[in-house]
C-alpha cells in the first residue's frame, strides 16, 4: 500500500479531527513528548511511543538540560521509536503545546520534514472523548531505518547567538515568561543570573496560545511582526531549548523561515560568564 499519498501536505500543526481517522494507518508514528511531571501518563493515544527528552533524546554527556544529540545518538534512538524515512510522525505532550514543538524542531533540524505537531495535545484529544488506551508497556518496535540528515543552522550555540544579537536583519526572541526576562523573578534553575541578552524581545511561549492551542496563523502573524518589523531572521531562546520550539513553531505557521533555536538557551547563558545580561 502506498502510504505517501496519505500524507503528501503534512502541515506543520494539525488537529485532533485531522489525527482520529488516520490511527492506525501503515507509516504513521505517533510520539509523546512530555516532560517533567507529564512524563508518563496513565493514558495515551493508541499506538503511542515515547520519545523521550528527560531520556534517550537529550544529550547527558552535556552539563546543560535538554541538549541535542548527535546525529548518530540521534538515528538510533529514533529508529528505536520504529520511525522510517517516509514516516509521518504525529508528536503530541500532555500540557498541551508544550514540550512537542521541541521534538517536532529536532526532527527537522536531522533533516526529516514529515512530522507535525498535535494541537492541543492529549488534553485537547481528551476532551473531545477521542480514544485512549492504558500506558502499558510496550513491545519494542521494528527497527526503522530513520537517518539522521543534520541542517546546519536550525539548533544554534551562544556564538551565533552573539553575532545575531548584533545583526540589523535578525532578531533574538526569548520565550520565558515577562518576569523572568526582567529579571523580576528569579531562575527556576540556580546560579543562573537574572534578566535577558541585550537586544532581546520578550515573546512568551504562552501568549501564542490559547488553551493549549496555537492562535491562528493571522493573530501569529501579528505577534511576531510587531516584534521582528521586518527583519526575516528570527533567533529564539528559552529556559532550557524546549518551549523556544513553540516559538519557532509559531513563526513558521506565521510565514517565517529563517528561524534558529538556541539550543543552550538560558540555562547556559545565564551562568556566570562573560555573555552579557541586561
Amino acid at each position: 500500500m502506498d502510504t505517501e499519498s496519505h500524507h503528501d501536505d503534512l502541515p506543520a500543526l494539525v488537529s485532533a479531527d485531522w489525527l482520529e481517522p488516520r490511527l492506525g494507518e501503515p507509516g504513521l508514528v505517533l510520539l509523546d513528548a512530555s516532560v517533567g511531571a507529564h512524563r508518563g501518563a496513565e493514558r495515551r493515544i493508541p499506538g503511542t511511543r515515547r520519545f523521550d527528552l528527560d531520556g534517550a533524546l537529550s544529550d547527558h554527556s552535556s552539563p546543560l538540560p535538554h541538549t541535542m544529540p548527535g546525529a548518530a545518538q540521534f538515528t538510533e534512538a529514533v529508529r528505536a521509536l520504529g520511525v522510517d524515512n517516509t514516516s509521518t510522525v504525529v508528536v503530541y505532550d500532555g500540557v498541551g503545546l508544550y514540550s512537542a514543538a521541541r521534538a517536532w524542531w529536532m526532527l527537522r533540524a536531522m533533516g526529516f520534514d514529515r512530522a507535525a505537531v498535535l494541537d492541543g495535545g492529549l488534553p485537547a484529544w481528551s476532551a473531545a472523548g477521542l480514544p485512549l488506551e492504558d500506558s502499558t508497556p510496550q513491545l519494542p518496535a521494528p527497527p526503522g531505518d530513520f537517518t539522521a540528515r543534520p541542517r546546519p543552522g536550525m539548533i544554534v550555540d551562544s556564538g551565533t547567538v552573539t553575532a545575531a544579537l548584533a545583526d540589523p536583519a535578525a532578531v533574538l526572541l526569548d520565550a520565558r515568561s515577562r518576569d523572568r526576562f526582567s529579571g523580576t523573578a528569579p531562575e527556576p534553575r540556580p546560579g543562573l543570573r537574572s534578566g535577558h541578552m541585550p537586544g532581546a524581545v520578550n515573546l512568551p511561549f504562552t501568549e501564542i496560545q490559547q488553551d493549549g492551542r496555537m492562535l491562528p496563523a493571522p493573530e501569529l502573524r501579528a505577534a511576531f511582526s510587531a516584534l521582528a518589523g521586518d527583519r526575516q531572521k528570527l533567533v529564539f531562546s528559552c529556559g532550557s531549548g524546549v518551549t523556544a520550539c513553540v516559538l519557532a513553531l509559531g513563526a513558521e505557521l506565521a510565514g517565517y523561515r529563517e528561524l534558529s533555536v538556541y539550543d543552550g538557551s538560558w540555562s547556559e547563558w545565564g551562568l556566570p560568564s562573560d555573555l552579557p545580561v541586561t
